[in-house]
C-alpha cells in the first residue's frame, strides 16, 4: 500500500482483506439525560450505565458525552453502541480502586486476573468511539514511578503522597502489598492463585489495561484521545475487523508498561492518521506468550499501519515479544518514528514459539533515536551478545518453543541519529532468515551488526557512522550486500567472524580493501 489512508472513508481494501466500520443505529442519547453531572466530583458510572442500557434495549445507538469534567468508574460496553465523547468532553476515571473488581483476562500475553478496565468490552459486535473528546484512567495511582525518571521535586512530591519506596530508594509503588508482590511476579503477571478471592490481596498490584476489546468484532476508535492509562493504553484482544484512526495516545513517558496500543491476536486491522508519545513501546503487535499464546494458537495477521507519528515510546512500531500465536501479513507504511528508543523493533526470545513472516515496512523516517534504528533480538530480556561473538557450548534443538522471523523486507528507511544503525540478531538455532534491505540511509554512531542470520538481502544502503567496525558479522550466510555506501573515516571498516560464517559478499560504491576488512581465523574464507 503506497498511497495515505483516506480519515473519512467508512471501509477500506487491500490485498486479501477488507475492513468496514460498524454499522450504529441511529438512535442517539446523552448522558445527561440519565442525572451525569459534569462537574467532576460527581461520580457518573450508573448515569453512563443506565444509558447504555437504554441504548441497548432499543438495538443500540450513540452515547453523547458532552462538553465538561465527567468522573465516572467503569464503562462496560454492549454492542451496537457508539461512546461520542464530543470536543471539551474530559471522561476521568475514578482513583477509587474499589470500583474496579477482579476479572479473568490475558496480560502481558498470559492468562491472568486482572482489574476491571476502565473501558471494556467481551464479545460484542459493532463498537465504535468518536468525537474529540479525552479519556483519562487516572493511572498516576496505578503505576510504579521510577526515582531516575523524575526530577528531585518531582521525587519528593510523589513519595510525600503515601505509597511504598523500595529499600535502594529507587523505585515508588502504590503500596506495600504492590512492593511486595513485584519481587516474585513474572513480567508484571503474579504466579497462579486458586481462585479469584485469592487474588484480592494482591488487588492493587493488578493493574488493569486502559481499553479492553477482547473478542469483538467490528470496532471502530475514530477521533478521541486517550490518555494516562494505568496499564496498557488500548489492548483490542482476538478482535476481528478493527479500525483505528485520528486518534492521540498519551502517556508520561516515564509511565511503566504505559505502552500505546497492542493488537494482539487480531484479524483484518487499520491503524491509520494517528499520533502516540507513551512510557513503553507505541504501536505493538502480539499474539499470547509462551504456552498460553501457543495453546491460543491466534496470530495477528492482515494488519495495516499507515501515516501514524509516533514521539517517546520504547519502539516505534514493535513485533513482540509476546508473539507466540505468530504474527504475519503485515504492512507499515508512511510513518515517522521522534526520537522513539527504538525506531523498528522486532523481539522475542528462546520459550516463545511462534512464526513471524510476511512483514513489510516502506517509507519510514527517523530522528535522534537514543538505541537502533532497526532492531531484531530473539535474545529479548536473556543473554544476548550484543553485537559480539557469543559461541554458544550447546545449542539447543529446535521444538514448539523456538521462535522463527522470516521473510521481512524494509525499505525506504531515513535515520538522521542513533547508536546503531542496524542491529540484526538471530538464535543459532534458528536463525533469522530472507530479510531484504533496500534504500535504506541512517546516520548514526555505530553501523551494521548482523549475528546468527541466513539470507540478508541488502541493496543501497548508505550509513553514516562514527565508530569502526562499520559493519560487524558474526556466524551468518548467504550475505550479500550491494550497492553498499559508507562514510567512516576508521579502519577497519569490516569485521566478519563465526565458524558457522559463509557465503558473504559486500559490494560497496565507496571501495573496500584488504587492510578494511578483519576475518576471524576460525571463519571459512
Amino acid at each position: 500500500m503506497n498511497q495515505k489512508v483516506s480519515p473519512a472513508e467508512d471501509s477500506y481494501h487491500f490485498t486479501n482483506f477488507s475492513v468496514q466500520v460498524p454499522v450504529i443505529p441511529e438512535n442517539s442519547v446523552s448522558i445527561t439525560d440519565y442525572g451525569a453531572v459534569g462537574d467532576g466530583q460527581t461520580l457518573n458510572t450508573k448515569a453512563i450505565s443506565d444509558a447504555i442500557e437504554n441504548v441497548s434495549s432499543k438495538g443500540g445507538g450513540t452515547i453523547i458525552i458532552p462538553r465538561g469534567l465527567w468522573l465516572t468508574g467503569p464503562i462496560i460496553l454492549k454492542s451496537n453502541l457508539n461512546l461520542h465523547a464530543e470536543e471539551g468532553a474530559l471522561v476521568i476515571f475514578s482513583k477509587d480502586k474499589n470500583q474496579y473488581p477482579l476479572v479473568e483476562t490475558s496480560f502481558e500475553g498470559l492468562n491472568t486476573v486482572r482489574c476491571t478496565s476502565p473501558i471494556s468490552g467481551v464479545n460484542l459486535e459493532n463498537i465504535s468511539f468518536t468525537g474529540k473528546g479525552v479519556y483519562d484512567g487516572s493511572g498516576e495511582v496505578w503505576r510504579p514511578v521510577k526515582k531516575e525518571k523524575l526530577t528531585e521535586s518531582q521525587w519528593k512530591q510523589l513519595i510525600n503522597s503515601g505509597g511504598s519506596v523500595d529499600d535502594a530508594g529507587k523505585i515508588w509503588y502504590p503500596s506495600d502489598s504492590y512492593r511486595e508482590i513485584q519481587k516474585t511476579s513474572q513480567m508484571n503477571v503474579p504466579g497462579k492463585r486458586p481462585s479469584l478471592q485469592d487474588y484480592e490481596k494482591i488487588k492493587d498490584f493488578l493493574r488493569p489495561v486502559m481499553v479492553s476489546l477482547v473478542n469483538c468484532k467490528n470496532v471502530l476508535l475514530d477521533g478521541p484521545t486517550f490518555q494516562n492509562s494505568p496499564a496498557w493504553c488500548i489492548h483490542p484482544l482476538m478482535c476481528e475487523n478493527l479500525i483505528v484512526r485520528n486518534i492521540t495516545v498519551k502517556n508520561p513517558w516515564f509511565s511503566q508498561n504505559g505502552d500505546g496500543i497492542d493488537i494482539e491476536s487480531c484479524k483484518n486491522s487499520l491503524v491509520c492518521n494517528s499520533s502516540f508519545d507513551v512510557g513503553d513501546d507505541a504501536i505493538c503487535i502480539k499474539s499470547g506468550k509462551d504456552a498460553d499464546g501457543r495453546k491460543r494458537g491466534k496470530p495477528t495477521e492482515n494488519l495495516i499501519i499507515d501515516n501514524c507519528i509516533v514521539y517517546h515510546g520504547h519502539g516505534g512500531v514493535t513485533v513482540g515479544s509476546e508473539m507466540s500465536g505468530g504474527v504475519k501479513n503485515v504492512k507499515v507504511t508512511n510513518c515517522t518514528f521522534i526520537g522513539t528508543d527504538v525506531g523498528i523493533r522486532f523481539k522475542s526470545n528462546r520459550g516463545r514459539g511462534g512464526v513471524v513472516e510476511d512483514i513489510s515496512f516502506d517509507k519510514i523516517n527517523m530522528i535522534n533515536i537514543p538505541t537502533q534504528a532497526i532492531s531484531f533480538n530473539l535474545y529479548y530480556g536473556g543473554n544476548e551478545g550484543g553485537g559480539d561473538l557469543v559461541e554458544e557450548e550447546a545449542i539447543p534443538p529446535v521444538t514448539e518453543e523456538t521462535p522463527a522471523f522470516r521473510n521481512i523486507t524494509i525499505r525506504n528507511v531515513t535515520c538522521k541519529g542513533a547508536m546503531d544503525a542496524l542491529f540484526l540478531q538471530g538464535l543459532p538455532e534458528m536463525n533469522l532468515e530472507n530479510i531484504t534491505l533496500e534504500n535504506i540511509c541512517i546516520e548514526s554512531d555505530n553501523g551494521m551488526t548482523c549475528v546468527d542470520a541466513d539470507g540478508i538481502h541488502a541493496d543501497k544502503i548508505w550509513l553514516i557512522t562514527k565508530n569502526s567496525p562499520a559493519v560487524k558479522i558474526s556466524n551468518c550466510r548467504n550475505i550479500d550486500i550491494k550497492r553498499f555506501e559508507l562514510k567512516n573515516e576508521g579502519h577497519p571498516l569490516v569485521s566478519v567472524k563465526g565458524k558457522r560464517t559463509k557465503s558473504i559478499s559486500i559490494d560497496t560504491t565507496t571501495g573496500i580493501n584488504d587492510a578494511d576488512v578483519i576475518i576471524g581465523a576460525e571463519t571459512e574464507k
